[in-house]
């Protein structure tokens, strides 16, 4: 798999401590940004679990039903909200 290759996941909405910031991720690509560029801190366990998600699943070694699970595991870990939207 390619980075620029859409890998779509039902969106997990993240809602920072800025009450007009919220990030809407739902690929693998908006993931690995959302990790690198927007969470508070890059050294909590499910955070690095996260980013090793993402990588798995750009490389086909993992599903991206995991990758929004560790997202939503990592936003906790970080105390930002994440508000999980189903289709």
């Amino acid at each position: 798999m390619e980075w620029d290759t859409p890998i779509e996941f039902d969106p997990v909405i993240l809602m920072f401590h800025d009450p007009d910031r919220l990030l809407s991720v739902r690929t693998a690509i908006g993931a690995a940004n959302a990790l690198m560029k927007e969470f508070p801190s890059d050294d909590g366990e499910e955070y690095l679990a996260a980013i090793k998600i993402c990588l798995d699943v750009v490389q086909g070694n993992a599903e991206p039903g995991e990758l929004r699970a560790a997202i939503i595991r990592a936003a906790a870990e970080a105390g930002i909200t994440a508000i999980a939207v189903l289709h």
